[in-house]
């Protein structure tokens, strides 16, 4: 079995996460790739990110004295099919001391296809200065099923409080799912001219727009700085798996551009290939 990843597992790098779960290829797929027939290494690990979902997991503190936990949390996503299994929060998108009083922090979770989201557990190893922790509520942001589901929790995980448990199961509250037009994934790849100077290290986003009006949000392609300073160098072909509105089969035309940050903003970019991937890969 190959299970290609060409990811980070960092927390400071790509989406945070420090375990990823992965499928496996066809042998023959990466043989042929060794005889230079195939695809990259590169485009193998973007192959195993399309058959990925990606969750926006938010988490609020409750606003109570002593509600923050220094403690590490985990999480575990449970599906129709599969579950993500145990999934540390590690690196919050919104606070660098995360877990706070009141505070909500924000990370990214992906994983394979677990199906509809039916119940979480999430909970902490009680290690720290002060453990005991207020959750008051769970959010989870599933593009590709078009869910938002919200998980209220409103108790303790402490050892000296409550029950005394520090994970607890929770399920979602019906009445505040928010349901929308699922995403699908699309491969974006961009071409960066062969002229001096034409690198970029600002932020590049594209918005897409179908027929009849309909379009995607804004989506930056680069997740940190540090892939900004990394990709759409001068003569470079950078490829993406970004997850966004499902726009239909006809993609009229495309807004591409960036925020002008960076000590070298200016781009000049050659052009830009879309493919719109289905459920089966394709």
């Amino acid at each position: 079995y190959y299970f290609p990843c060409q990811r980070w597992l960092a927390v400071e790098e790509d989406d945070g996460q420090i375990a990823r779960e992965l499928v496996p290829v066809d042998e023959a797929f990466v043989k042929k790739d060794s005889e230079n027939e195939g695809q990259s290494p590169a485009t193998l690990g973007l192959e195993q990110k399309a058959k990925s979902t990606t969750y926006t997991v938010k988490v609020k503190t409750g606003d109570k004295k002593n509600a923050g936990t220094d403690a590490n949390v985990f999480i575990t996503l449970y599906g129709s099919k599969d579950d993500t299994g145990i999934v540390s929060l590690k690196a919050s998108k919104i606070n660098k001391n995360k877990f706070e009083r009141g505070k909500v922090d924000e990370f990214t979770v992906e994983s394979v296809d677990i199906g509809d989201l039916k119940k979480i557990k999430i909970g902490h190893d009680n290690k720290g200065n002060s453990t005991g922790w207020f959750l008051e509520w769970v959010e989870i942001d599933a593009p590709s099923l078009g869910q938002c589901l919200k998980f209220p929790c409103g108790r303790w995980l402490d050892k000296s409080e409550d029950d005394g448990a520090i994970e607890r199961i929770i399920f979602p509250a019906d009445l505040q799912t928010v349901e929308y037009t699922p995403f699908v994934p699309y491969e974006i790849t961009v071409y960066t001219s062969d002229i001096f100077g034409a690198g970029t290290d600002a932020d590049v986003f594209i918005v897409l727009y179908g027929s009849d009006g309909i379009c995607t949000r804004q989506k930056s392609l680069c997740l940190n700085k540090r892939e900004q300073r990394m990709y759409f160098e001068r003569n470079s072909v950078n490829q993406f798996i970004v997850e966004l509105e499902d726009i239909g089969d006809i993609i009229e035309k495309i807004r591409i551009g960036h925020n002008g940050g960076g000590l070298n903003s200016g781009w000049h970019l050659d052009r830009v290939t879309i493919r719109r991937l289905l459920p089966n890969g394709k």
